[in-house]
């Protein structure tokens, strides 16, 4: 793998994981539990697709086949996606979802705050904005968790199973990739078993305040960094590409 493949392949990844992010959670568009949250997640999602504009604009730049973050967004097979398997996954009942935003949260404040020093400008640029966004994300979540675990019996066991069936997809968040290997040598990506041991605290604290036990999982999900996904994504995709693929470089 060359240097530009793997910045290549690493700029779509860290995209994809703000589009797919993004597309979920702009599912909670007048479907949020109070009209507060129905704002809160919507924002959410925008900063995510932001995020994923900037990056896929980015790779399309490095690849130099002049494709557009457009082009890259609604014009690539499910194969061709390297976003991380949890955040494809349906966005649940509200425990689920502020579950999957603790738990990927935690990781991109840990992800951008390393990258926010990458020897490459533009994504240390895009992730010193990115940050400034995920403490917020972070936060939001937080409060979330702790607020449902410790409210109702009911939303503490949803909160509860939501952890344990999310569980096994962390594992992914800290496989070193093929890019990483690459990048990581000269600053210009993350390397994320640095982080791994902050992220773990972190999540415990959390399960602690939540009153959450801690889930365990003998078996981690693996294989988007080789374009392997849940049955989720391809269905993910039939609704966001619809329009680009009915009507092929349409324009306003």
């Amino acid at each position: 793998m060359t240097t530009q493949e793997a910045l290549f392949k690493y700029t779509l990844r860290l995209g994809d994981n703000g589009l797919i992010q993004g597309q979920r959670l702009s599912e909670w568009c007048s479907r949020g539990p109070i009209l507060e949250e129905d704002l809160a997640i919507t924002n959410l999602a925008l900063d995510n697709i932001g995020r994923a504009q900037a990056f896929l604009k980015y790779a399309g730049e490095v690849e130099g086949k002049q494709k557009t973050e457009d082009d890259l967004a609604f014009k690539r097979g499910e194969r061709e996606f390297y976003n991380l398997l949890m955040t494809e996954l349906p966005i649940g009942d509200f425990a689920y979802t502020v579950a999957k935003q603790v738990l990927i949260s935690a990781y991109e404040y840990f992800l951008y705050t390393e990258l926010s020093n990458s020897t490459d400008e533009i994504i240390a640029g895009i992730s010193q904005k990115a940050i400034k966004e995920v403490r917020y994300h972070l936060a939001h979540a937080k409060d979330w968790s702790e607020r449902l675990g410790n409210g109702t019996e009911e939303s503490k066991a949803r909160l509860q199973k939501a952890y344990d069936e999310l569980w096994s997809y962390t594992g992914e968040f800290f496989e070193t990739t093929e890019e990483e290997k690459v990048l990581a040598p000269s600053k210009v990506a993350a390397t994320t078993k640095n982080f791994e041991a902050k992220w773990n605290d972190m999540i415990n604290e959390i399960f602690t305040i939540s009153s959450i036990t801690p889930p365990t999982a003998g078996w981690m999900q693996s294989g988007s960094q080789n374009g392997i996904h849940t049955e989720h994504l391809g269905h993910l995709l039939s609704e966001m590409q619809y329009l680009q693929r009915a009507y092929p470089d349409a324009k306003w």
